[in-house]
């Protein structure tokens, strides 16, 4: 019997500082989050940073949270739900941090009688610090809990034709009635040494501008290339023309270098060089989240308005849009036709 695992990062229980401090400390004590030897990364984490960045994340998030509890969970569930009316394959909804466990949605599944699951990381493209993480964690879970249990785990889909399409209607739509200047793509950030780390051929990948434009097998887990051809196969469908679309990153942590440029500057270098009306669309999230309605929507607009802009445009993710659960559903679907051929 099928069944599907949808799984998306993750959400504190509540916006209260203890509840933040529990989930920052499991995300941040990934190995795959920060990558460095565990005594610095525990020195790190609970010598410092979880004595006060809790605080200010706590703050954060009542700034965005719902009634119905976190953005991010609460749109995850939606989506879930409408997937899981489109098809009689049982679905499941797991995260990778938080009590939302993945060993909970495979323990789900498995009582439902499934014992073939198509793993769906709710990440567009691949990278160490969210789809390998989201592998690893579901494989142990398997070996250790449903071992008789077979997987297979969906493509990384940053350049899905249905995809695209679903993402260029989307912004489309908000931007019907905006008159932008300039759409900024703003990719969640990673540390540089990511880049390499996850390089198979320990060579391709050299941050230079030429390498993500040359064939090679290190793009099949190269996040920089597979942002920079999300927003090159967006810009074909919409037609936008060179010059109106820029990518960047956002939401760097400690003081290593990480994927430039950092969206907080190009904010305000738009804004100073004569950018009135910004429009920033966040590809790197299916469902909008801490990241996108806070970061983005809230400071964002504060630091382009306070350098001079005038003004700018939040593009809402996919979320549970329609559309995109349609094509969810196929790609379910041709996966479940597939194993049965």
């Amino acid at each position: 019997m099928k069944g599907v695992l949808l799984i998306n990062l993750g959400s504190p229980e509540s916006t209260s500082v203890k509840d933040v401090r529990t989930y920052l400390d499991e995300f941040l004590m990934d190995e795959r989050v920060i990558d460095i030897p565990y005594w610095k990364r525990w020195l790190l984490i609970k010598g410092i940073i979880l004595r006060t960045r809790p605080k200010k994340s706590a703050a954060a998030y009542q700034k965005i949270w719902w009634k119905e509890g976190s953005p991010l969970v609460v749109i995850s569930e939606r989506f879930a739900k409408k997937v899981q009316n489109n098809t009689e394959i049982p679905v499941a909804l797991a995260m990778r941090y938080g009590t939302m466990s993945i060993q909970k949605g495979f323990d789900e599944l498995a009582q439902k009688g499934v014992d073939d699951i198509l793993i769906v990381p709710l990440y567009p493209h691949y990278a160490m610090s969210s789809t390998e993480t989201v592998l690893v964690k579901a494989e142990e879970v398997r070996k250790a809990f449903h071992p008789t249990i077979k997987t297979t785990e969906i493509p990384h889909f940053y350049n899905e034709p249905r995809y695209i399409k679903v993402m260029s209607d989307n912004i489309k739509e908000h931007l019907n009635d905006f008159d932008y200047d300039h759409l900024l793509f703003s990719y969640h950030g990673i540390p540089e040494r990511h880049i390499y780390k996850t390089d198979p051929t320990k060579s391709h990948c050299k941050i230079d501008g030429s390498c993500c434009e040359k064939k090679s097998e290190a793009h099949n887990t190269c996040y920089r290339h597979q942002c920079f051809e999300t927003t090159k196969e967006i810009a074909k469908e919409l037609k936008l023309k060179e010059g109106t679309y820029s990518n960047s990153f956002q939401s760097r942590l400690l003081k290593d270098p990480w994927l430039k440029p950092y969206t907080d500057f190009e904010l305000e270098r738009f804004a100073k060089q004569g950018v009135e009306k910004l429009a920033v669309i966040t590809p790197a999230f299916v469902a909008d989240c801490l990241e996108t309605l806070e970061e983005i929507a809230m400071e964002g607009k504060d630091d382009f308005l306070e350098a001079g802009g005038t003004d700018y445009k939040h593009i809402p993710c996919l979320n549970d849009k329609d559309d995109w659960v349609a094509v969810m559903n196929t790609w379910i679907d041709e996966w479940a036709n597939n194993n049965e051929q």
